[in-house]
């Protein structure tokens, strides 16, 4: 009987304790089916609702102030080749690279898909 990689770090020394998958690497534990619901959950949206991809090009569409400068990302800004983050603990799920201001990370809640 072969068990599934864990989802998280896919490491294969997974192990049952009951009804529970355990990763003995990462200690992520979860539940057979629950693999396929957290692949679900990933799946980052912006403002309207569309489905963003790696690579894709974005919008800004409210004024972002700059944390810790007097500079302001202005609605309209087109970002390209964004990069999806998915283990954002503080919103900030995209990575990318803005002309005129250099890297930084936005949240998917103020961008659109162009």
């Amino acid at each position: 009987m072969s068990l599934p990689q864990c989802p998280k770090c896919q490491s294969e020394y997974t192990y049952e304790d009951g009804d529970l998958l355990i990763c003995p690497e990462c200690s992520h534990e979860w539940k057979e089916g629950d693999a396929a619901a957290e692949d679900a959950q990933s799946v980052i949206k912006d403002a309207n609702g569309n489905i963003l991809a790696d690579g894709d090009t974005v919008s800004v569409i409210k004024d972002l102030k700059i944390k810790g400068s007097s500079s302001v990302v202005k609605v309209g800004t087109k970002v390209k080749n964004i990069r999806l983050l998915t283990d954002a603990a503080d919103g900030h799920d995209i990575d990318c690279k803005i002309d005129g201001i250099g890297a930084m990370k936005l949240k998917s809640e103020y961008v659109k898909k162009a």
